[in-house]
Order: C-alpha cells, then sequence, then structure tokens
C-alpha cells in the first residue's frame, strides 16, 4: 500500500487541475440531491486548488462545504460558515442561499425566536426577489419553517407558491414534497393519499433519492399508524439500499427506528429491541429527536412485557428526559403560534399516563424486595393526587384567562375588536408621552371587499380577512398593537416607531397582500388595499387627532386610485395635487 500511494503521489498521476472551477462547482451543486457520492468527490477534488480560486468561487465552495456539513449532521460547525458568507461575500444570490440554510439550522437546533425573525425578514424581501431560483429556495425554506410551527396552512401555501416559481432546472420534486410533509405533521394524510403518492413519484423520476426517501419514511410512519405492519416492513426493506447509499443521517436513524416499531407491531421483540438498539448506537451527542423518543419507548414496551422491571425502568426515564424536552420544544413554538397549545396538551397527557405505569412498576419492585419501604407508596399517591389536584387547578386558571382574553378579541380575526384597541391604543399612548417616545398609527382598508362578498360570497369574504391578519402580523412585533374596527377595516398601533419605518412597514404589508391570491372555486381572485398613516411627531398624542390624521390620508389614497400608501400632512397634499393634475390634463 505505501509503494502505491508513493506512485499515486508522483507527477504522472497528479490529478489534472480543473479549467472552469465556477462552472464545476455549479455542476457539483446540481449533484448535491441526485448523486451525493459523486457530490462528495467533486468537493473532495476541488480542495487543494481552493487557495487558487476567485473569491466569488471560495466563498461558493464554503457554501458547499457548509451544506455538506449540515447533510452530515454537524451544522455546529456550519453556522459561522454561513454568517461570513451572509456578512462578506456581497453576492446576493449566494447570501438567500446561505440564510436559507441557516433557516434550516436555526429551526433543526430549536433556536425558534431567531428562526422566526429570519424568516420574517425573508418573507418581507420575497416580494423583492426576482431571481427564480432564489425566490425558489426561500420559499421551499419558508415552508419547512412555518411547518416545524405546526402552520399546515400556510406552510403548504409557500410549497404550492414554490411550485408555481420552479426555475430552469428544478422540479416539482421539492413542493410537492414539502405540501405531504406539512400535511402529515396537520395529521391530514393518509397511506392512500394522492399527495403523498404524487410526490414519490415525481421524485423518482426526477432521481432525487434523497427526496423521495424521505416521502417513502412518511409512508411507513402511515403504514405504522394504520397498523399495516406487513406493509411497513416490505417497504423497509425495499428501501433500505438507497438509504444506505445516499447516507443521510437523519434518514437512517429514522430507517432503524421504524423498522424496530414496525418489528414490535409483528411480534418479533428480539429484532426490534436489535434496531432500537442500532438507532441509539448510530444517535449523536445531544440529540434530542422524536426518533430517539420513539427508539426508547419500543425498548421500554418490549422489557415492560419481559417483565425487565429494571431495565424498563432505565429506558423509560430516558424516553421521560427526551419527552420532557419534546414538551418544552412545543411550548417554545406555541408562544409564536396558538396553534400548539391543543397538541401540547395532548403529549403532556400522554407523559403523565407513562409516568403513572412507571411509579407503579416502581413501588412493587420496592414492594417485593423491602417491605418496610410501603410508606413511600402512601407518598407516590399522594403526590399524584397533589399533581391532579394542581393540574385541574392550573387548567382551570387557564381557561378563565382564556375566557377573558376572548372577551377583547375579534370573533373571525382573533385579533382585537373595536372597543379593546381603542383602550389599549389610549394607554399605550399616554405612556408614550411620559417619555416622548414616537408611535405611528395605521389604518387600513380592503378595496371593493363589497364586490368579493357580492361575487363569491361571503364565506369567501372572511378567508380575505383573515388572510389580511396574517400577512399583516407577519410584518408586526409582539410590542405593536393590532385591532379590526368593523367590517373591512384594520388599525395598526406600532410603539417606538418613527415615520420613515412606519412607511416601509406599511409598504411592506400592501405589496404582499397585492400579491397573495385566494382559492375561489376554482380560480384564484386577488385583492388589495389602501392604507393610511399618520405619526405622533406630526398629530400628537391624542388618539381621536391620530386617527382622524390616518383616515384622512386613507381617504385620500382611495380617492387616488386605490391601492396604495399615503402619509398624513404633505404626503396627503401631494398624493390629492398628483390626481387633481391628473383629471387636469384628462380634461
Amino acid at each position: 500500500m505505501a509503494v502505491v500511494c508513493c506512485a499515486l503521489a508522483q507527477p504522472g498521476y497528479a490529478t489534472p487541475p480543473i479549467a472552469n472551477p465556477a462552472k464545476f462547482l455549479d455542476q457539483a451543486e446540481s449533484l448535491r440531491l441526485q448523486d451525493h457520492s459523486q457530490f462528495v468527490r467533486m468537493l473532495e477534488q476541488i480542495q487543494p486548488e481552493a487557495d487558487a480560486l476567485s473569491e466569488s468561487d471560495q466563498w461558493h465552495l464554503r457554501y458547499l462545504d457548509a451544506w455538506e456539513a449540515i447533510y452530515e449532521g454537524g451544522s455546529a460547525k456550519s453556522e459561522p460558515q454561513l454568517h461570513q458568507i451572509i456578512d462578506r461575500s456581497g453576492d446576493p444570490a449566494l447570501i438567500a442561499k446561505a440564510s436559507s440554510l441557516l433557516l434550516k439550522i436555526l429551526s433543526t437546533n430549536r433556536r425558534y425566536e431567531e428562526a422566526f425573525a429570519l424568516a420574517n425578514h425573508l418573507a418581507s424581501i420575497l416580494p423583492e426577489i426576482k431571481d427564480p431560483s432564489i425566490r425558489f429556495t426561500l420559499l421551499t425554506y419558508l415552508s419547512q419553517t412555518v411547518d416545524l410551527a405546526d402552520q399546515t396552512d400556510l406552510a403548504v401555501q409557500y410549497a404550492r407558491m414554490a411550485e408555481d416559481a420552479i426555475p430552469p432546472g428544478e422540479t416539482a420534486c421539492r413542493p410537492l414534497m414539502l405540501q405531504a410533509a406539512a400535511l402529515n405533521n396537520g395529521k391530514r394524510l393518509k397511506s392512500a393519499s394522492p399527495e403523498l403518492r404524487k410526490a414519490i413519484d415525481v421524485c423518482t423520476n426526477a432521481r432525487q433519492p434523497v427526496v423521495t426517501n424521505a416521502m417513502w419514511l412518511i409512508l411507513i410512519d402511515l403504514y405504522l399508524d394504520e397498523n399495516q405492519s406487513g406493509k411497513a416492513m416490505a417497504l423497509l426493506d425495499q428501501i433500505s439500499p438507497a438509504i444506505q447509499t445516499a447516507h443521510y443521517y437523519d434518514h437512517m436513524l429514522s430507517f432503524q427506528v421504524r423498522r424496530a416499531q414496525a418489528y414490535l407491531q409483528l411480534g418479533n421483540d428480539d429484532e426490534a429491541k436489535k434496531s432500537a438498539l442500532s438507532a441509539l448506537a448510530m444517535s449523536q451527542p445531544g440529540d434530542l429527536s422524536e426518533q430517539l423518543m420513539d427508539a426508547y419507548q419500543v425498548l421500554y414496551q418490549i422489557e415492560k412485557k419481559q417483565g425487565h422491571t429494571a431495565a424498563a425502568l432505565a429506558y423509560y426515564e430516558h424516553y421521560a428526559a427526551l419527552d420532557k424536552s419534546h414538551v418544552d420544544d412545543v411550548r417554545a413554538r406555541a408562544l409564536a403560534y396558538d396553534m400548539a397549545e391543543q397538541q401540547l396538551l395532548v403529549q403532556k397527557m400522554q407523559a403523565d399516563s407513562l409516568s403513572k405505569q412507571n411509579r407503579i412498576l416502581k413501588l412493587r419492585d420496592d414492594l417485593t424486595s423491602k417491605a418496610v419501604e410501603t410508606s413511600r407508596l402512601y407518598i407516590a399517591l399522594l403526590l399524584v393526587v397533589l399533581v391532579s389536584v394542581v393540574f385541574w387547578l392550573f387548567r382551570l386558571k387557564r381557561s378563565q384567562l382564556r375566557f377573558k382574553q376572548l372577551s377583547c378579541l375579534d370573533g373571525l380575526t382573533s385579533i382585537s375588536n373595536h372597543q379593546h384597541f381603542l383602550g389599549e391604543a389610549e394607554r399605550l399612548l399616554q405612556s408614550l408621552v411620559k417619555r416622548q417616545g414616537t408611535a405611528c398609527l395605521i389604518a387600513i382598508d380592503l378595496d371593493h371587499f363589497k364586490q368579493i362578498n357580492d361575487a363569491h360570497g361571503h364565506a369567501l369574504g372572511d378567508i380575505v380577512l383573515k388572510r389580511t391578519v396574517v400577512i399583516c402580523r407577519q410584518h408586526l412585533r409582539s410590542t405593536d398593537l393590532f385591532g379590526r374596527l368593523g367590517g373591512e377595516e384594520f388599525c395598526i398601533l406600532l410603539i417606538d416607531c418613527q415615520r420613515e419605518r412606519g412607511m416601509a412597514i406599511a409598504e411592506r404589508i400592501r405589496v404582499v397582500i397585492e400579491a397573495t391570491l385566494v382559492d375561489a372555486e376554482g380560480a384564484s381572485i386577488s385583492f388589495s388595499a389602501s392604507l393610511g398613516l399618520a405619526c405622533t411627531d406630526a398629530s400628537g398624542y391624542d388618539l381621536q387627532r391620530l386617527s382622524k390624521d390616518a383616515d384622512t390620508a386613507l381617504y385620500s389614497a382611495k380617492r387616488t386610485g386605490r391601492n396604495r400608501l399615503v402619509a398624513s400632512g404633505e404626503q396627503v397634499d401631494q398624493a390629492e395635487a398628483q390626481q387633481t393634475g391628473k383629471r387636469a390634463s384628462m380634461l
């Protein structure tokens, strides 16, 4: 071997230099998911020439190295590289792709506050992105991020937008995969669902083995949920070579766990235990995935069934730790999205049920070994009663707070109603007076909303109102006040916001509303909004005066053509002057 290595190191056996590095890197990037092993070989081939590459090619190579590290499960190494690319490369396309990859890292590492902030930023600049490839990439990662927050409808919407904006060289594989994944996460998918079958067929024909494997694993999950363990096992055997060839950590771990679950359903405890232990062996330090939790649950059930109390207890402790981490993760996401509250309650009840079973097993073991410790049984039972009382008191208190909150919210859109908005706005403006802060009031009115109700029905009108609220919320902070004044009229109070920033936020809202489509009887309809803005630096802190100036600006926007933003003061006069000039020129 030493002789062979020395011979290969001679100049006659050296790899020829790459003639066109930029084209070489583009080709390597296109093979990431189609032929991952070839992608890795191409990276290894170009590494010796890294120092001789141009600056733009060096940044491109760093991006591909970061992507490969994430693929292999090493996101900690990739994050600093992605920040460098975003801050220093100066390449808009590369910055957008690096930002999208960073969004995946933040979401995977459960840094939801940072992930949602970055997602909101990327969504806000989405209307400005004209490059089809960048827009496609951003939409796919946005769909993945909101899916983590259990926002199924929004995740499907982003995936469909990506499907409608497929750039040259791409296929519908990833958008269809994201739609199927979001529907599965929202418990809207069955093993026979056409969305899943279509995604599998398209990704198979597109030769995207990694994405296809993800769809097969979802189908296996559905088979297991439907107690079709035979089909699940047959499919696991079928995709085993593809999983090993792709060598994607998440898929290999999921493959072993699903095999363990399938064996357990089939009654083959020995093989189920082997597969579960294989999954634990390949897991990485600090991995808190649900897949490992499922593996520990399989081992717990096997040891419990075989009467191995101590082993069952040990596996259950691992399961409980992972389950607690998972519950905490759901709670963190629920801070941004109310949809996760019910899911958190269900998981908490499941954890309590398994915890009670574990306490009973432990008490039985203690009673057989130490009769003198029978008092622990009474203590444990007392703790169970106490926890139950505290739990129900907590639920009662939360229900009271929920009812109080609902009295302040609009029944359709779940934002502040007219009365609550005015009261809170008065209070916030009074606090701003004391510290000489600045605020902006935005009045929003949907254009021709009555025509939408008359032409398509009030049900679609309600959908338009809800969609408007979702769009506005994506551009607001937690400190801002958002309310529905009635009908199609909304109002936003931006706290500690200068006029220029308020104008920018209002304009982004208007642009996103204009670009939004709503499905109506097989067709897509668009809608727009007129906005008026007033600020405390010109209108003062009196809510009545501030509202009047914002309404005046809004009416000016309506009179001058709709679907526009007009600010109070000079901008209102200018808008009206422009409209008067247009009428004069027409005459």
